[in-house]
């Protein structure tokens, strides 16, 4: 993939990283690159292995890999509350499952752990969970609550099926007091040693990148509804409720996550997170 000299960046398919990706020109930059747009599977794969350099990636695969990789500073798509596209669907309210069926989608290991964390830490509850393509009917046909995560989640708020809806977002707010990271932007910690003029420049490109996005979502909306259906207020609304940064805040939380995740033996190791800086590249230059 790399045999080219090319520095490649991975692109995350999700609508919610849109608004850091959408004025993100890879043809623009001084040093050659491409970008892939992969589902998250290839994407954590190719990132832990270094074919991909630089990118976006779900929590949890960072997590996995952490040992590998180093976080760009200041970008996340994360959420103070609601996230507006991973909901739980049930017959019954969350607290009284005890250990029914949930039935999950095997694209998102962050946001099926973070429904496992929730379930045994808050609930003290162990359901079973079994994976079933996404699709809300189909779901509820094998399981007392599903597991719906991005467009999927989204068109199914839109319809009223009488279930309980449950945003896991707003739950992890309301039990840890502390906001959710779903995704980050990455860099293979191989690349930062031997490219880091290409990663610097890059890093600057997604900053600019989603300073422009969110200053102007307008393109971002409208993309949005003619992909996925819906209204430019709902589109708007969903956008500026999400947290691009990743500050502080972000990181409290995603460290608690990780914690968690590595008590429940969701992970195999404990997670340091530790972020990519310009400093890096001085240091290197010296």
């Amino acid at each position: 993939m790399n045999s080219n000299g090319h520095t490649v960046i991975g692109k995350i398919s999700y609508t919610n990283s849109w608004p850091v990706f959408h004025n993100f020109h890879p043809s623009a930059l001084k040093i050659p690159a491409e970008m892939v747009s992969e589902v998250p599977a290839i994407l954590n794969q190719g990132m832990s292995q270094g074919s991909i350099h630089v990118g976006a990636l779900s929590s949890f695969a960072y997590g996995e890999a952490s040992d590998r990789l180093l976080l760009l500073p200041d970008l996340s798509v994360s959420s103070e509350g609601p996230v507006n596209s991973i909901m739980l669907f049930s017959r019954v309210p969350i607290a009284q499952m005890g250990s029914g069926t949930i039935a999950v989608t095997n694209t998102s290991a962050t946001s099926v752990n973070l429904l496992k964390i929730l379930m045994e830490k808050a609930f003290n509850a162990k359901p079973e969970y079994i994976s079933v393509d996404p699709d809300l009917d189909v779901m509820m046909e094998h399981a007392d609550a599903c597991l719906l995560i991005g467009d999927n989640a989204i068109r199914a708020s839109w319809q009223d099926q009488g279930y309980i809806v449950t945003d896991l977002g707003q739950l992890w707010k309301e039990w840890t007091g502390l906001g959710m990271t779903f995704a980050v932007w990455a860099v293979n910690r191989d690349a930062a040693r031997t490219k880091p003029e290409a990663i610097s420049e890059i890093a600057e490109a997604f900053a600019n990148s989603k300073k422009q996005g969110l200053r102007n979502l307008a393109p971002i909306v409208r993309e949005a509804c003619s992909t996925i259906g819906g209204t430019e207020s709902y589109w708007n609304g969903y956008f500026r409720n999400l947290i691009y940064d990743f500050g502080e805040r972000q990181q409290k939380g995603l460290n608690l996550y990780f914690r968690y995740a590595y008590e429940l033996g969701l992970l195999p190791q404990e997670v340091k997170i530790e972020l990519w800086s310009h400093n890096l590249l001085t240091r290197v230059k010296e």
